[in-house]
């Protein structure tokens, strides 16, 4: 799988600049009634929904992979990764493709909400649930009486899920390559 640019730790970098009081911009996006949140610097694009191609053995929140003008992109279904079920998707669902460490995944979400610039000392700590959902947010924020869920990347999508989805996709990444349908997006 070719990989786009990376990313630096989403995480480690709110931190750091809570610290100091920086400010962070988000895009939100809405699963159902809930709203999330990713660090901008994450998100690489946002597309339309569009049919993937499944993958033999891979986790059922795998949804399969996309061609992106040429690379080969897995795409996951956040509100199965969540544990909230498969989406069904329509025409107004959309991908947000973003950078994982030095990967390049899709997440399926029902629409994309906002772009919101916060003050990084606004984010507060996730309580502990013991909900497994809570492992895979950075943080919470209040914008307007409204709970929005800072989702962590690279704890949402571990290097061993996307490398099992990687390992598939590149062996399925020709036959791909040779379909017309994403290549010209």
């Amino acid at each position: 799988m070719t990989n786009l640019s990376p990313t630096t730790d989403v995480t480690a970098n709110a931190d750091a600049q809570a610290a100091s009081g920086e400010q962070l911009q988000l895009v939100t996006f809405a699963l159902g009634n809930e709203e999330y949140g990713i660090d901008i610097m994450a998100v690489r694009e946002i597309k339309v929904w569009t049919e993937t191609t499944p993958l033999p053995n891979s986790p059922e929140f795998v949804r399969g992979v996309i061609n992106l003008r040429g690379v080969i992109i897995p795409i996951f279904d956040l509100r199965d990764r969540f544990g909230q079920g498969k989406t069904q998707t329509t025409k107004t669902h959309v991908v947000i493709i973003i950078a994982v460490e030095e990967r390049i995944v899709g997440i399926l979400v029902d629409a994309v909400s906002d772009i919101l610039t916060i003050n990084t000392s606004e984010i507060c700590p996730v309580p502990d649930t013991e909900a497994k959902q809570n492992a895979f947010l950075s943080g919470l924020i209040t914008v307007n009486d409204n709970m929005i869920a800072l989702i962590a990347p690279e704890q949402l999508f571990s290097r061993e899920s996307i490398q099992a989805v990687e390992n598939v996709s590149d062996a399925v990444a020709p036959a791909l390559l040779e379909s017309p349908d994403e290549a010209s997006e």
